[in-house]
Formats: structure tokens, C-alpha cells, sequence
């Protein structure tokens, strides 16, 4: 393809093209993937001074990308990602010319030893990893003074539609591909950082149940509620890349619950009624007091035409539970035993060995690492680390018991209802601690052009509900809009 027509396509066909679009160009050989790289690379260099998503674009990918031309022409396609460019969020390792710093210039210099489990499942589907994106710093668990999407490394991620909240901990990975920097991209979850960076910016994010995608080669927070995860600028783009992620790590002992979804067929949900006849909660208590009227407004629109395609909204429903008696203190007793662990083990070149060094190399450069402070850190390092205390046993025991057991699945079967509805990321602490799925979908924008959307939250392993309704939700309303 000469120059004059790739700028032509890149203008007219490439911003908003869907995953299966593009694999059809690529099949028909009207784009290859190289120039598909090309163009996402232009993309980058010509829209990300707006939004400050891109840490670093991998040297490799163009090279990448022919090769898998290549391959395509010989032996064929070897999935729906095949030559398809991605980004991936800075706190996953890739064994290459890239670095993983979880945003910290603390780990500016740090190379991975190896790809992440779920990196090296993107690779084997075929997928090009464009590079990485910018994220809040250590996952947001550094100062809670922390703005979202602010990083020491990358600076601060601007949201694409305006001066509003661009969302986090996953705020590049949500910003790039809004502003159509790259096909899709993997971002991950401890506690709203999938679900709140989608609902900000007009896009389809996949929380996974917990025990479908491998953590392990992930710079860590919480071992009991990290999950990567996917965004889109569709319900299939995001289930697209999320079927590829899924699968059994030896490595990762809670992903044995993943054999249940290997090679598992999503398409058979992409249904456009698949609203009627289906009941959906609304636990109000966790959201009314705080929801701006402007977003409220919204949520009531929403839920008419949800009654339009065919559901039932029971409203209000008691979950039994509030966010605040969920255990904060479970994060702050893992993080310090899953960061000492992953620190430890990371490449011998890593002068940062454990937290008491992240948190020495921020004194030492005050000016440049504590904008924000680092309380959070703090705090967390005053643990022992040893998972032992008796605050931290009885937390991960109320956040089981209350958001899991007591919470989501007795409360659905109590009021006979399929999933809970819930406003933008409202009441996401609730599903983050339960380990259960949520699936965010587009559906308008206020007054002032901010984003809006809602979240279907369900039992774990419910994903092909939750995908019934958020598809047959984003067909009736086609609420997204490019920036």
C-alpha cells in the first residue's frame, strides 16, 4: 500500500474498525498487518501529546508483523488476533526490548527475565504487542493523594473527552484505545481499575472471574483479587482478546478453574435479545448517595430502555452489605508480601529489591517520586509481610462472607434476579472482593461530554450471561462515540 493510500485508509477506515474487521482486510489482502502497525504508530505519534497514554512502543513490532504476514500467507491465520496490534498495560513482563515498571521511574531500567503468562498466550494467538501504556503508579497503591493515571514514569493520562477523570489504575489502556492508538488493550484489576478507566472513556471493559487469566509475570498488588483484563470499543473486541488470554497456568494455581473456558465458543452469545426475560438487581445503597445527579440521570434513562429490550429491573435491592466493610486491610497486608515476592525474583540487574528499597529510592529523589507522597507504601511496608496478623485473617474473611457468599450470590438467588445492575463503577469494591465477573458497556454522555456507562456484575464463571446482556445492551443503544 503506497503512502497516499495508507494515510487515506488510516483517516477513513482504521479509526473504530472492529477486530473483525480488520481480520477480514487482512484475510482479503486489502491491509497487512504491518501497515496496520504503520498506521496505529502514526496514530500514536500524531494523537498521544492529548492523552499521554504511550509509555513505549515496542522496537520489535513492525518486524513482528511481517513475519506474521509471512506466516499468513503460507500456513494461515493462526487465530482471530492474528497480526492484530495490542497494548498491553507497564505493569506486565515481556521478555524483550521493553521495560515493566508499573509506571515507577523507581524501575525505569528494569527488563523482564521473561514474557507474563498471559503475554506469551497473546503471542501465541498471533497478536503484534504494540507496546505499553502508562498507568497510576504502582496501581494506585502508593499515596491516596494520587490523581488517576498519574505515573512518575509517563506523567499524567488525560481523559480524551474533556477535563474529567480518565479513570484508573488501567488509565492508558482505556485512553489508547478510545482514541484509536490501537486495536484493543489488557489492562488489570485489583479493586474498579478495568471497570472505572472503561466507563470513562466510552469503552467495553471485560473483569474477569478470578481464575480464568494467569497472573503470574504481573507486577502484583493483591494475589487475592488481581485480575487482568480487557478493553474494547466493543463487547466482541473485548471478548475477542479475552477468550485469547484465558488458559491454565502451572505456575498460577487458582487458573485450574480456566479449563472450563479453553477453546470455548463466545460468538454463541452475541445475541440481540439477550435482555429478554432477564432480571437485574439494583443494589441502590451502594451508590445513592454519592452518584452525581447528572450520572443519575443517565442510570434512570438506562434502565428504561433496558425494560425496552426486555428485562426486568428489581430496584432497590439490599446486598446485605456496604463497600466500607470490605477489608481494605487485605491489600494493604498483600501487597507488601506480593511486591517483596515479585521484586525478589526479578531481573538480578534490578537494584530495587523489596519495598523498604522502592520506598528509600523515593526519599532519595523526593522531588521527582513524591509528588503525591507515599502513605499507602508506607503503611503497607509497616506490615510483616507474613500474611499472619489477625486484622488481615479476619479481613479476607468479612470480604469472602460478605461479598461473595452473603453478598452477590445469595442476594441474586434471594430476589430471584440474574445479575446486579450498577451505575459507571459504583459498588465495583463489592465484585473486586467477591473475585466475581463484571462487564462495563457504553451507553451515553452527560451534558458536559462526560462518559457514561453501566456495569452488569454476576456468580464467577457467569461470563457468558454477562456477555448476553452487555452485547444485547450495546446493540439497542450504541452508546460510544469517538472523541
Amino acid at each position: 500500500m503506497h503512502d497516499k493510500k495508507l494515510e487515506a485508509y488510516r483517516h477513513e477506515r482504521l479509526d473504530e474498525m472492529t477486530l473483525a474487521e480488520m481480520q477480514k482486510e487482512l484475510e482479503e489482502g486489502k491491509v497487512t498487518s504491518e501497515e496496520l502497525v504503520l498506521m496505529y504508530k502514526e496514530n500514536i505519534s500524531v494523537r498521544d501529546s492529548h492523552t499521554n497514554a504511550i509509555l513505549e512502543i515496542n522496537p520489535d513490532a513492525l518486524q513482528i508483523a511481517q513475519a506474521l504476514d509471512f506466516e499468513r500467507r503460507t500456513t494461515g491465520a493462526r487465530s482471530a488476533l492474528h497480526g492484530i496490534p495490542l497494548l498491553i498495560k507497564d505493569n506486565m513482563d515481556t521478555g524483550d526490548k521493553m521495560h515493566t515498571s508499573a509506571g515507577s521511574l523507581a524501575m525505569k531500567n528494569h527488563y523482564a527475565l521473561k514474557d507474563a503468562f498471559l503475554v506469551k498466550k497473546l503471542r501465541e494467538a498471533g497478536a503484534v504487542i504494540l507496546g505499553k501504556t502508562n498507568m497510576t503508579e504502582w496501581a494506585n497503591f502508593m499515596s491516596d493523594k494520587m490523581t488517576n493515571g498519574y505515573s512518575s514514569r509517563g506523567g499524567q493520562v488525560e481523559n480524551p473527552y474533556g477535563p474529567f477523570d480518565v479513570g484508573g489504575s488501567s488509565s492508558g489502556s482505556a485512553a489508547a484505545v478510545t482514541m484509536n492508538l490501537a486495536a484493543a488493550s489488557i489492562g488489570t484489576e485489583t479493586s474498579g481499575s478495568i471497570i472505572n478507566p472503561a466507563a470513562q472513556n466510552s469503552l467495553a471493559g471485560i473483569k474477569p472471574t478470578m481464575g480464568l487469566i494467569s497472573r503470574t509475570g504481573i507486577i502484583p498488588l493483591s494475589h487475592t483479587q488481581d485480575i487482568p483484563g480487557t478493553f474494547g470499543r466493543t463487547v466482541e473486541d473485548a471478548v475477542s482478546v479475552f477468550a485469547a488470554l484465558i488458559g491454565q497456568d502451572p505456575e498460577d494455581a487458582i487458573t485450574a478453574f480456566a479449563v472450563k473456558f479453553e477453546g470455548y465458543d463466545w460468538s454463541a452469545h452475541y445475541k440481540e435479545d439477550g435482555l429478554k426475560g432477564v432480571k437485574l438487581a439494583v443494589p441502590r445503597a451502594l451508590f445513592e448517595e454519592a452518584i452525581p445527579a447528572k450520572q443519575m440521570k443517565l442510570f434512570e434513562q438506562a434502565m428504561d430502555k433496558l425494560r425496552e429490550c426486555g428485562a426486568e429491573i428489581i430496584d432497590p435491592i439490599d446486598l446485605g452489605s456496604d463497600q466500607d466493610d470490605l477489608g481494605f486491610a487485605v491489600l494493604l497486608h498483600e501487597f507488601k508480601a506480593d511486591l517483596n515476592a515479585y521484586l525478589a525474583k526479578s531481573n538480578p540487574e534490578n537494584p530495587i529489591r523489596s519495598m523498604d528499597d522502592l520506598i528509600a529510592y523515593h526519599n532519595q529523589h523526593a522531588e521527582t517520586m513524591l509528588k503525591f507522597g507515599q502513605n499507602l507504601l508506607e503503611q503497607a511496608n509497616s506490615m510483616s509481610g507474613q500474611l499472619t496478623e489477625r486484622e488481615y485473617v479476619e479481613a479476607l474473611e468479612r470480604n469472602r462472607y460478605l461479598a461473595a457468599e452473603n453478598g452477590i450470590s445469595a442476594t441474586l438467588k434471594e430476589v430471584g434476579a440474574d445479575a446486579l445492575l450498577l451505575p459507571q463503577d459504583f459498588g465495583c469494591n463489592v465484585g473486586a472482593a467477591a473475585g466475581a465477573p463484571s462487564i462495563t458497556v457504553p451507553f451515553s454522555f452527560t451534558d458536559d461530554n462526560e462518559p457514561f456507562g453501566v456495569a452488569f456484575t454476576g456468580n464467577a464463571f457467569s461470563e457468558p450471561l454477562l456477555i448476553e446482556y452487555a452485547y444485547a445492551f450495546e446493540q439497542a443503544v450504541n452508546g460510544r462515540k469517538k472523541p
